[in-house]
């Protein structure tokens, strides 16, 4: 077994957490207890629902300002207040961790506020002893009437207090609406800020706008030709067609433009007809305003029909009155369901489904994610002038994206929550994030960490425990901001449907049938990424901007001397294997080691005269190699590495230049430096790519007669050996040209061979570069 090629403290490490991870099949059916991916938590909870008859203390008073605390031991938990109201509704839930119980009775007090103190009105005791336990999917249990008595234990003529307490685990309905008592330093316009949500990002579209022509506009000045466009907006979106050809009243375009939008269809489609009279300088001809739940969805590559549409009449616009204004535009508008659109990296997708809903096929399995708990976290805030932090989880995949509950002030969190999500491709992402909640003291949440794990490298079936190093690169280097643990479970329903996936296209058959630019797709994502972020922005609790865009990776293309080399090595990596293939070959043809090079001319000898044995013999060697290389099969998922991302030996510039805005801005002089180092970089690049583009043209250039004797020489050199491949039997040219290749060092010439020698005086097209 390999050594891991990175240090011991980002190492991904197995754990062992107490829990059930085990599920059974059931004709098809995937049967799962509940939470049995994460540690039991025990809680007792009580729901506090309404009050009726409550009376003040305060005999000025009529009425009372009633509101309840919930008490156990040192723990306290308040609804809000009603002003003047003797029959309140709360309906609020008071979750107690089992660990933090400190008494054996819980008390609900219900009180006047008052503006000196407080009057006690009542109060209804519970013994822990006697609370029952509720299992689901056991029904919720029945809140009751209970009377509220007096300190002395007298019940009152008047007041009752509809309750329910329970005890049960965080796989109750109630847990993630729940008051929590480690939450007992937030008050009640906090608590809404640190439960658990789940999320569903928008359903995104394509749209097409398929700009064709004008008819009778009328600009201002008929004596110049005009120079029209057509500027489209889309909400925060803007895109102008080229100025059409035709200078006429009447011009064309035929431009397609796409565009980024999300159900449901919130904002118009604005078109506004334009015409360049001057340097900075447009005159509005006429705008066209069209809902978007007006036009057309498609889910194949049938057009949808054009339309004419009227162009209305710009406020600006001199009014004529010998002339009607009967301005025509010629559009073919159409949401594209067919496209499946990229709010995330392809390659990192968690979601290949085309937009409509109509061209899904039934999911293969099912994802199960344990989020348990964290351990180091560093300190990310100051409250009360001591460091702390407020930890939650985000996990995305798909469009369901889930937030765990805030732990208050702890750097070792214990979540212990569980999530599913439906599979619909094995080869898909699922990213889990970890957040300080900056919400309780008016700032952003700052990320902490991220892990990524791919499906397909699971096995199904079975629970993967496991610590994931939290690793971030910041300013000052690489550093790992604690670990974060989780268990993981992928099972299938149908073993060959999830192999089949892997011989479908990747992406919708739009996405080949008529494909989208690259530069067209890296500017919709970033659209997308911003829609999603402002629709996940207005649930309520919001889920971050800056959340969202971490998680997404938003500006991961973004220049990095890091992740060039990066990536440079990984190429090396991957051309390593030919080059040592090369090199053993030349071993071989050099006679470094005599056996391996008899043994490769019995082989010779018997592929040529076993043709047939060619194939089934490289394929039966692949078999055997892949037989041998199941013994280091990995056993756990993938995580965060290090070293192939340079992460440990970046400078510090490097870093600075990497961490920098966009636009820059760093002084001149540091700007001047880096621009040249880029240029050195650059010039570097530029040199193998020529090179490679030379020995194609040098490829080229043996049948175009630019160098009439060299093209001479080759077809004469073709003629000569079609003339000896037809005489001579082709086992026996084979036969010849291996002993050939492979003959002794002794025989060897110690200059390069003159096929090498011919093929490098070849002429190339860099002669005409300037």
């Amino acid at each position: 077994m390999q050594k891991p090629p990175f240090p011991e403290e980002f190492a991904l490490k197995q754990t062992a957490p107490k829990i059930a991870g085990s599920g059974v099949i059931t004709g098809g059916d995937k049967v799962i207890s509940a939470y049995d991916l994460v540690e039991q938590m025990e809680y007792l909870y009580v729901r506090v629902v309404k009050a009726k008859e409550l009376t003040g203390k305060d005999v000025a008073a009529a009425t009372c300002d009633p509101y309840v605390e919930v008490r156990l031991g040192n723990y306290k938990g308040v609804t809000k207040h009603f002003e003047k109201k003797s029959n309140p509704e709360w309906n609020l839930v008071f979750a107690f961790a089992h660990d933090q119980l400190q008494a054996s009775h819980v008390e609900v007090v219900v009180k006047d506020k008052d503006v000196m103190m407080d009057d006690f009105i009542g109060r209804v005791v519970f013994d822990l002893v006697d609370v029952p336990r509720r299992v689901p999917p056991d029904s919720p249990l029945a809140p009751q009437w209970y009377k509220i008595e007096e300190r002395k234990g007298e019940k009152l003529k008047k007041g009752e207090i509809m309750l329910a307490v329970w005890k049960g685990t965080q796989a109750d309905e109630a847990f993630s609406d729940a008051w929590h008592s480690d939450a007992a330093a937030v008050g009640n316009e906090g608590v809404s800020r640190i439960r658990g949500k789940v999320y569903l990002s928008p359903k995104l579209w394509y749209l097409r706008v398929n700009v064709i022509q004008c008819q009778d506009l009328l600009p201002s000045d008929r004596s110049r030709p005009p120079e029209v466009c057509v500027k489209v907006i889309l909400g925060n979106q803007a895109i102008k067609t080229r100025i059409s050809s035709v200078k006429t009243v009447n011009p064309s375009w035929n431009e397609d433009l796409v565009f980024v939008v999300a159900e449901p269809f919130e904002e118009p489609l604005i078109l506004t007809v334009e015409d360049k009279v001057g340097a900075n300088k447009d005159e509005v001809l006429g705008r066209c305003l069209i809902l978007l739940n007006t036009v057309a969805k498609r889910q194949d590559s049938k057009p949808v029909p054009a339309k004419w549409h009227n162009l209305e009449k710009h406020s600006g616009f001199e009014e004529k009155k010998e002339v009607k204004f009967a301005s025509k535009i010629h559009l073919r508008v159409s949401l594209d369901g067919g496209y499946h659109v990229l709010d995330e990296s392809s390659y990192h997708s968690s979601d290949y489904r085309p937009s409509s809903k109509l061209l899904w096929k039934s999911s293969i399995g099912l994802l199960e994610l344990g989020i348990i708990s964290a351990t180091g976290l560093p300190l990310m805030k100051t409250r009360d002038g001591r460091g702390t932090i407020d930890a939650y989880c985000v996990a995305k995949y798909g469009p369901k994206w889930v937030r765990t509950r805030t732990i208050i002030d702890s750097g070792s969190p214990k979540w212990n929550e569980q999530y599913t999500w439906e599979v619909f491709d094995p080869c898909t992402v699922i990213t889990i994030g970890v957040f300080d909640n900056g919400h309780l003291q008016g700032g952003k949440d700052t990320s902490i960490g991220k892990v990524r794990i791919r499906l397909s490298t699971l096995e199904t079936e079975r629970v993967y425990t496991h610590s994931y190093p939290l690793i971030v690169l910041k300013p000052s280097g690489v550093k790992k901001m604690g670990e974060v643990h989780l268990a993981v479970r992928y099972s299938c329903t149908s073993y060959f449907n999830m192999l089949s996936k892997y011989a479908d296209p990747l992406l919708p058959k739009m996405h080949y049938v008529h494909p989208i630019s690259v530069s067209q797709l890296r500017s919709l994502r970033h659209q997308a990424v911003q829609i999603v972020a402002s629709r996940l922005g207005r649930a309520e609790p919001p889920l971050k901007k800056e959340t969202v865009e971490y998680l997404l990776d938003l500006g991961s293309d973004i220049w990095s001397v890091r992740k060039a080399k990066a990536n440079f090595v990984r190429v090396m990596h991957i051309l390593s294997g030919v080059i040592a293939v090369a090199n053993w070959f030349d071993h071989v043809c050099k006679w470094r080691n005599p056996l391996t090079t008899l043994l490769i001319h019995i082989l010779l000898v018997i592929l040529v005269l076993y043709p047939e044995l060619i194939f089934p013999t490289f394929y039966l060697y692949l078999f055997f190699i892949g037989i041998w290389n199941y013994r280091w099969k990995p056993r756990h998922p993938p995580h965060m590495d290090i070293r192939l991302s340079h992460a440990d030996a970046v400078g510090h510039d490097e870093l600075d230049e990497e961490f920098d805005t966009f636009p820059t801005s760093r002084p001149s002089d540091i700007v001047r430096m880096r621009y040249d180092r880029l240029r050195s970089i650059g010039g570097r690049i530029q040199t193998v790519v020529g090179d490679l583009a030379m020995q194609g043209e040098r490829l080229q250039s043996l049948l175009s007669w630019r160098d009439p004797r060299a093209s001479a020489l080759f077809v004469a050199f073709c003629f000569w050996a079609a003339f000896v491949l037809y005489i001579v039997p082709c086992q026996i040219a084979l036969l010849v040209w291996g002993f050939y290749v492979l003959r002794h060092p002794k025989i060897r010439s110690k200059t390069p061979h003159f096929c090498t020698n011919f093929f490098k005086r070849l002429p190339a097209r860099s002669d005409l570069m300037l």
